[in-house]
């Protein structure tokens, strides 16, 4: 078994986060963990609500490298970024991005695939005649190509839309279009090499209770090699390390031996010692 001591999906005051960068700095250390990474929301034009403007781009990139430097003997620290697929181009020179699709564009509007349940149940109504499965497939097209999109080093939240299905009403996982959908999402991304995380964000806000992406995709993961990290997607001291090493169990179960965490040369694999 090991003790996660990792989180690379961040958020500060910088963008949605409740906490100063310095503070989760802080909250990581008393926790035991041994590094952090922030990834600070990139600037994405049509919505300025909750990511960083070009001006608070080069603050927060300040701020981290100027915290790096003052805890450097506590804690390893690393410079991110999420982008979205919707995100201008990165404006800072990062040691990793997390590439994500909170967006889908139809018709010439921006439908949110995470604010609230309401929001995407109206959007899908008026824009795709109610059919869901057209909706999550847009979205998993884009998924699908979040790595040409952004050149991201890990897929953030591959199976966002879980977040207002917890019962199963917005939709059947069990649909066969679905499973095309992500299906082939899957297999693009694992022919890139790109690393997958298991982010319990839902989970620990009360949306969801699996992971992102939940379990029945891990196992498909595994089966096609490919590579995973875990992420708490915290926004707040108290989440950083939420259910790390429960993930970790959770992913071996689901036929992986190992996660993949950032160092000061790269990503590695840590084997799991079960």
């Amino acid at each position: 078994m090991i003790n996660v001591c990792q989180n690379l999906h961040t958020h500060t005051t910088f963008c949605d986060g409740k906490n100063t960068a310095e503070e989760m700095i802080l909250s990581a250390i008393e926790k035991g963990m041994t590094s952090i990474g922030f990834s600070g929301h990139a600037l994405t034009e049509h919505d300025k609500s909750y990511c960083m403007s070009a001006e608070n781009t080069l603050k927060y990139r300040d701020d981290i490298l100027n915290l790096k430097e003052k805890y450097k003997d506590k804690i390893k620290i690393y410079l991110g970024l999420e982008q979205d697929w919707f995100s201008v181009e990165p404006l800072i020179e990062t040691d990793y991005l997390i590439g994500s699709v909170h967006y889908v564009f139809k018709d010439g509007k921006y439908i949110p695939v995470d604010e609230t349940k309401d929001i995407l149940i109206a959007a899908v109504d008026e824009i795709y005649g109610g059919d869901i499965y057209s909706f999550l497939e847009d979205y998993f097209k884009l998924v699908g190509n979040i790595f040409d999109k952004t050149g991201c080093d890990i897929v953030g939240h591959f199976d966002l839309p879980e977040k207002f299905n917890r019962d199963g009403k917005l939709f059947d996982r069990m649909n066969s279009r679905y499973i095309a959908a992500y299906e082939t999402a899957l297999e693009r991304l694992s022919s890139q090499d790109r690393i997958f995380e298991i982010n319990t964000g839902g989970m620990s806000r009360g949306y969801t209770a699996e992971p992102y992406p939940n379990a029945a995709i891990l196992k498909k993961l595994a089966d096609l090699g490919a590579k995973i990290t875990v992420s708490s997607d915290s926004h707040d001291i108290c989440t950083i390390d939420y259910k790390l090493d429960a993930m970790c169990r959770l992913a071996y179960d689901c036929g992986f031996r190992g996660i993949y965490l950032l160092g000061d040369n790269g990503f590695y694999k840590t084997d799991f010692r079960y």
